[in-house]
C-alpha cells in the first residue's frame, strides 16, 4: 500500500468526469483559481483519490467514493495519516473517518447530503415571487457580509467567489435580504456547486431562499452540465426545498473535525 501524489489536472479530470455529481467540487477545484492550494492522492490506479484544500486557517480533506469502494476510501485514508495536517476538517463518505481514529480525536460535525439537479424544469418553472433576485458583484460585498453575520454565521464564503460572478441576491425595501451562490463554477469543466445560500431571518418562509437558488439555478444551466449541493440532512426545510426545485440525493457525507492525539 504505498500512498501517490498526483499532478496530473488531465488525468484527474478523466478520473472524475466518470462519476461528475459525486465528484463536483473536485472537478470545480482543478480550475486555475483553487488548483494551487490543491493536493491529490491515491494508492491505486484506478481507486480512490483523495483531496486536501488548504484555504483557511482550517485545511479540508475530500474522499468520496461509491459504497462498493469504501473499502479502497479506507484504504487510502490509512494511507495519509504521515501527510495530514495536525488539525483539519473531513469531508468523507463511507466509513473512512475510521481509519484515522488511532491518531486523530474525531469531532463529529453532522452528516451532509449531496444531491444533484435532475429536474432543471423544476427549478426553471419556480416562481419568483415579489423576490426579483438579481446579481451581485463586489459593489454589494459590505450588504452580503452584513447578510451573513445575521443570517448564516460561520459560512464557508470567501470573497473571491464573487468574482465568479454567480451570486444573486434578493431585496427588500432596498436591503439585501437572501442570497445564493457557489463554492465552485468551472466552465471548463462544465461543473457547479451551490453554496452560501441564506435569507435574514425576517423573511424566512416567504420564498426569497427559494427564488434565489432558482434564479441561480437558471443562471448556471446556461454554462455547465451539472449542478449540485451539499446540504445538513437533518435540515428537513432546506432539503425539501431542493427537492421541490429539481435536485435528488447522490450520497450522503460525513462532516467532522479531525485534531492530531499528542
Amino acid at each position: 500500500m504505498t500512498l501517490r501524489s498526483l499532478h496530473d489536472r488531465s488525468a484527474l479530470a478523466d478520473r472524475f468526469a466518470r462519476d461528475p455529481a459525486l465528484h463536483l467540487m473536485e472537478l470545480g477545484d482543478l480550475d486555475d483559481l483553487l488548483w494551487p492550494h490543491t493536493s491529490w492522492y491515491t494508492v491505486g490506479e484506478d481507486g480512490p483519490v483523495a483531496l486536501l484544500y488548504t484555504v483557511g486557517e482550517t485545511p479540508t480533506l475530500l474522499g468520496f467514493t461509491r459504497p462498493e469502494r469504501a473499502a479502497a476510501l479506507e484504504e487510502l485514508a490509512e494511507a495519509l495519516l504521515p501527510v495530514l495536517p495536525r488539525r483539519f476538517l473531513g469531508h468523507l463518505t463511507g466509513t473512512a473517518a475510521k481509519a484515522l481514529e488511532s491518531a486523530y480525536e474525531v469531532r463529529p460535525q453532522g452528516t451532509l447530503l449531496r444531491m444533484e439537479l435532475t429536474e432543471p424544469d423544476r427549478a426553471a418553472r419556480h416562481p419568483a415571487g415579489p423576490w426579483r433576485p438579481a446579481p451581485l458583484s463586489r459593489a454589494d460585498l459590505p450588504e452580503l457580509t452584513e447578510l451573513f453575520a445575521q443570517a448564516y454565521p460561520g459560512n464557508w464564503f470567501d470573497h473571491r467567489m464573487l468574482d465568479t460572478g454567480q451570486y444573486v441576491g434578493a431585496r427588500q425595501d432596498g436591503r439585501l435580504v437572501a442570497v445564493a451562490g457557489v463554492h465552485v463554477h468551472s466552465l471548463t469543466y462544465r461543473v457547479a456547486a451551490i453554496g452560501n445560500v441564506a435569507t435574514h431571518p425576517r423573511v424566512r418562509g416567504r420564498g426569497a431562499g427559494g427564488a434565489c437558488v432558482a434564479e441561480l439555478c437558471r443562471r448556471l444551466a446556461r454554462g455547465v452540465d451539472h449542478i449540485g449541493l451539499n446540504v445538513r440532512a437533518d435540515n428537513a426545510t432546506a432539503v425539501g426545498l431542493y427537492r421541490r426545485l429539481g435536485f435528488s440525493e447522490v450520497t450522503e457525507i460525513t462532516e467532522a473535525l479531525f485534531t492530531a492525539r499528542p
